[in-house]
C-alpha cells in the first residue's frame, strides 16, 4: 500500500488540515477540545512525524513557525483504513458488513449506493 498508515491522533490532526486547508501547529492544537487537548510539543512531534510520512508538507514560514497543509487526501486515508480493517478479517468483508448492519450504521440507502458502484465497476 502506497499510503502511510496513520494513528488516531494523526488522523485527528489531518482532519484539522483537511477542514482548514492549512494551519500552524498551534492552530492544529486549538482544534482539539480544551479538556482533551494534547500538549503543543505532542502536536509538534506528531506533525513532524506526518511530514516524514509525506502526509503533510510545509507551505510557508511565518516568523518562527511553519504552516502545514495535507499532502494526503481524506479519501486516500479512508481507503487505507478500510483496507487495513478488511485485512484484519483475512480479506473477508462479510463480518464487517454484518457489524455495520447490526449497529444500524449501514442503511438501505447505503446498500443501494453500494449496488450502483458494484454495477458500474462490473460494467468496466
Amino acid at each position: 500500500m502506497g499510503e502511510p498508515k496513520l494513528t488516531k491522533l494523526e488522523l485527528q490532526m489531518m482532519e484539522a488540515l483537511w477542514t482548514r486547508a492549512h494551519a500552524s501547529i498551534r492552530e492544529i492544537q486549538e482544534t482539539f477540545p480544551e479538556k482533551d487537548r494534547p500538549a503543543y510539543t505532542t502536536i509538534q512531534t506528531t506533525v513532524y512525524r506526518l511530514e516524514r510520512k509525506k502526509a503533510v508538507r510545509r507551505v510557508k514560514k511565518v516568523g518562527n513557525f511553519h504552516v502545514f497543509e495535507a499532502a494526503m487526501t481524506r479519501n486516500a486515508a479512508q481507503r487505507r483504513l478500510v483496507d487495513d480493517l478488511v485485512a484484519l478479517f483475512g480479506g473477508r468483508t462479510q463480518p464487517v458488513m454484518a457489524r455495520l448492519i447490526e449497529s444500524g450504521r449501514l442503511t438501505l440507502h447505503d446498500v443501494k449506493e453500494a449496488e450502483k458502484i458494484l454495477r458500474k465497476d462490473k460494467s468496466k
